[in-house]
Parts: structure tokens; C-alpha cells; sequence
């Protein structure tokens, strides 16, 4: 008694729209600092101004984001009930190995896995300014943590820190907690 609606030779093909790494949200929920997508590209709003409703039709939003990649702004102006896209982020660790003279930089990954195929940031100035701490901390012999932010189908070398600051940030923490636990367990005994 069930139909089905395509035929049984009919072959389908995958297809990438290149949003499919992104979400929907609302429009009134974007705030300064959030990421969305402008012009086809993910960036990081800086700026949102929200204009109420005019005779004309619906409260807008003006969203100015900077594109994560390449530092360049885009200015959109939305209905506030509008649907956007927001793009999903994945921020990777890896261990810095080694810089080549052409700027690329050899990772590896937690399981072990290295991988050769990123270059130092460049596109903006704050990447170069990036770029040079890597250099001048790796120089220096220090063990860094590299982290790669993936967008869209992008990659870049978005942030470093010293491994050693990064263990020391760790046992503080643990301190902090074993401090609390104990805290705890006094005023529990106290009442």
C-alpha cells in the first residue's frame, strides 16, 4: 500500500552547498563578539546596531563582522526576525615542531599525527605580528601550543602559547580546586 516517490534507477549526487558547517540563529540573537556568516564569508561581529520599527516594516539590525580570515568588513543590514547563519568554529591544539625557510610550520597532534600543510599567518597585520612570535618563541627553544581555528572549509593559525605557562596555569587550577574542595568540607562539619 506505500508508494515511494522516486524511482529505483535514479541516482543522486552529494553536493556542498558550503554552508554546511554553519547553523541558523535569529538575527535578535547576534551580539557583539558572536560569529555569523556576511557576504558568504565567517566573521566576527563588531559592531550590531538595532533599529526599532519604522512605518516602513520591521525593527532592522546593521551587523558589521571582520572576516576571520582575511581582516576584511562586511556590513549587512537585516530584519531582526530574519534567520542568519553562524558558522561552527573548531579551535585544534597542536604541538609546534618545526618552521621551514618557506613559513611552513610542522604540528603534530595529540594522537601523534604530524602534518606539514599550514603556513605562518600572513593576510593582516596582527597575523604577521602572530607569525613573528612564533618565530622569535620557537627560536628561543620553547615548547609552543599552536592552535589551528577551522571555518568553512578554512584554516588558520589563530593563536600560540608556551607549553610551560600552559602546565603552570594547569597546577594553579588544581590548587585552586583542592582549596575549594576543603573550604567545603570545614563549613559542612561546622554546622
Amino acid at each position: 500500500p506505500y508508494t515511494t516517490l522516486f524511482r529505483s534507477d535514479e541516482k543522486f549526487e552529494k553536493v556542498d552547498a558550503g554552508s554546511s558547517n554553519t547553523y541558523p540563529i535569529s538575527c535578535g540573537e547576534v551580539k557583539k563578539g558572536s560569529y555569523i556568516v556576511l557576504k558568504d564569508r565567517p566573521c566576527k561581529v563588531v559592531d550590531y546596531k538595532h533599529f526599532k520599527v519604522g512605518k516602513h516594516g520591521s525593527a532592522k539590525a546593521n551587523i558589521t563582522g571582520i572576516d576571520i580570515f582575511n581582516g576584511k568588513k562586511y556590513e549587512n543590514v537585516f530584519p531582526v526576525s530574519h534567520i542568519v547563519q553562524m558558522p561552527e568554529i573548531k579551535r585544534t591544539p597542536y604541538t609546534l615542531i618545526d618552521i621551514d625557510n618557506d613559513g611552513y610550520i610542522t604540528l603534530m597532534d595529540k594522537e601523534g599525527k604530524s602534518r606539514q600543510d599550514l603556513k605562518l599567518p600572513d593576510e593582516v597585520e596582527e597575523d604577521q605580528k602572530l607569525a613573528e612570535r612564533i618565530k622569535a618563541a620557537h627560536d628561543e627553544g620553547k615548547e609552543l601550543i599552536i592552535t589551528v581555528m577551522e571555518c568553512m572549509g578554512n584554516e588558520k593559525i589563530f593563536e600560540m602559547a608556551d607549553r610551560k605557562w600552559l602546565f603552570l596555569l594547569l597546577i594553579f587550577s588544581i590548587f585552586l580546586i583542592i582549596i575549594i574542595i576543603i573550604i567545603k568540607i570545614k563549613r559542612k562539619k561546622a554546622y
